[in-house]
């Protein structure tokens, strides 16, 4: 198992009340898993998914990462953990814009004091293998998203991650350029044995890539199994009587 979450609660004070965004989330994770993350907004996914990533910490609760306790790690082995284990995808790319498409995937290494002629040779293979190979020299202005959100899965990857979060990684692109993406995604993990964990509001990607799905409602784990298992009733409890297979 790569990770396990048992009652798992985030609370934010909101003056003198407090606000339960994450109530008792209890979840299990294996190597490989192809997750995904569904709810309406407001739901807590990407506060599941930022203590997932170790950015966060929960206010009560366990959380176990590939064997270690992480529920109340300081922050530097937090830093630890994401550096070491978990690569991140968001929806806005977040390239460095005066830097190339080499240079974006290389940065994690240069952070890693890796030598130059390694991280420049690690970033050439990793642009490589999403496809790139031929716009490394280029400009993030000079790409197109779909060719930005590959650049940003390389330097996501470029590290050797156990965990690739990918948090509504496919929003800001056209149907048919997301589709490519997650099917890169898909080829990931099925290739290097990498869980992905995702964050979708498209519910049809989700259930078409996904080989495990969690949907949330209002803070709450409301369904917790194969994509093949969701049926209407279960979509009505994710998101109420407006949902529809």
């Amino acid at each position: 198992m790569l990770l396990e979450m048992r009652s798992i609660c985030k609370d934010y004070p909101q003056g003198k009340d407090v606000v339960h965004i994450l109530k008792n989330i209890s979840l299990e994770i294996d190597d490989g898993d192809y997750l995904a993350i569904m709810g309406p907004s407001g739901s807590g996914k990407t506060t599941l998914m930022n203590i997932i990533g170790c950015l966060d910490t929960p206010t009560s609760g366990t959380y176990v990462l590939a064997g270690e306790d992480v529920s109340s790690a300081s922050d530097d082995r937090l830093a630890d953990i994401r550096n070491q284990m978990i690569g991140f995808v968001f929806q806005s790319f977040y390239l460095l814009p005066k830097l190339t498409a080499l240079d974006n995937v290389a940065l994690p290494l240069l952070y890693a004091n890796v030598p130059r002629r390694e991280r420049r040779e690690r970033a050439a293979e990793a642009l490589a293998s999403v496809g790139l190979e031929d716009r490394m020299d280029f400009y993030p202005n000079q790409l197109s998203g779909g060719q930005c959100q590959r650049v940003a899965i390389a330097r996501a990857m470029i590290a050797k991650p156990r965990i690739l979060l990918a948090d509504e990684p496919v929003a800001s692109l056209d149907p048919v350029t997301g589709r490519q993406i997650l099917c890169l995604l898909r080829d990931i993990q099925r290739q290097r044995g990498v869980s992905i964990l995702m964050n979708s509001h498209n519910l049809d990607l989700s259930l078409e890539f996904s080989t495990h799905i969690v949907g949330m409602n209002r803070g709450r784990v409301v369904f917790d199994g194969a994509p093949g298992d969701v049926t209407e009733a279960v979509l009505r409890d994710i998101y109420g009587e407006a949902a529809a297979v």
